[in-house]
């Protein structure tokens, strides 16, 4: 009988114990909301500067009207090999945020084996080819990347949230237009962007096409690493 007193009382608290553990657990909820909008409004955001070979600008998005409205560059359409073409200014890369982002790195996939002939460099003049431009840094060269997200290659100064304006931190608001054909805003300002002083920055690309290129199209996708800091400036 003592043997069985034992086990009756161990049996009981076990089911006490399970009982306390089972009221450890609970369930709650939070709040969360995004807001989704045109890319020329966003707190990143690409702006135009460069005309492609049809007389529009390189970065564009062609359906405006749809959701499904994606930003594309048109970097020509009857180059040749053996050709180096280049835009100073394909694109600009503007902050809006208000604390600063980090550009760590940059790379390129291509679409159906497409041969990369591409080569882009970040850099503060909009009109200089990077070789005269002493800030120009080469983030890809024909499938070499050369950074990592650990890397930190511009840093774009935290922005004022217009989308209508990049500033240089100067005192000069420079203003970014909205075009109706290429349906993005755009800026063809000589005032040179500095690194981490100012929330924009220009990308030169170049196609350096070799002597054996077989005709067709070469089309991918250009990734911009962002790392962002995690505090805003103080009355930003």
């Amino acid at each position: 009988m003592k043997i069985d007193r034992r086990l009756t009382l161990v049996g009981i608290m076990l089911i006490v114990l399970s009982m306390t553990m089972a009221t450890q657990y609970a369930t709650t909820n939070v709040g969360f909301s995004y807001n989704l909008v045109h890319p020329s409004n966003a707190e990143i955001r690409f702006i135009a500067s460069d005309n492609s070979t049809d007389g529009v600008h390189i970065l564009r998005i062609a359906d405006n009207s749809s959701t499904n409205r994606v930003l594309k560059l048109r970097l020509g359409s009857s180059w040749t090999s053996n050709m180096n073409n280049t835009y100073t200014a394909a694109f600009g890369i503007v902050n809006e945020e208000n604390l600063s982002v980090t550009i760590s790195h940059v790379n390129v996939s291509m679409y159906n084996a497409s041969s990369d002939y591409m080569q882009i460099w970040l850099h503060g003049d909009r009109s200089a080819r990077q070789e005269d431009d002493g800030t120009s840094v080469c983030v890809w060269n024909q499938g070499s990347v050369g950074f990592s997200a650990s890397d930190s290659v511009w840093v774009l100064a935290d922005g004022d949230r217009n989308p209508w304006t990049m500033n240089n931190h100067d005192g000069n608001d420079i203003t970014t237009r909205w075009n109706e054909t290429s349906h993005v805003r755009y800026s063809l300002s000589d005032i040179d962007a500095v690194n981490g002083t100012d929330d924009y920055v220009w990308v030169q690309i170049s196609i350096e096409i070799p002597s054996n290129a077989p005709d067709g199209w070469n089309s991918g996708l250009i990734w911009v690493h962002f790392r962002a800091n995690t505090t805003p400036n103080e009355g930003g």
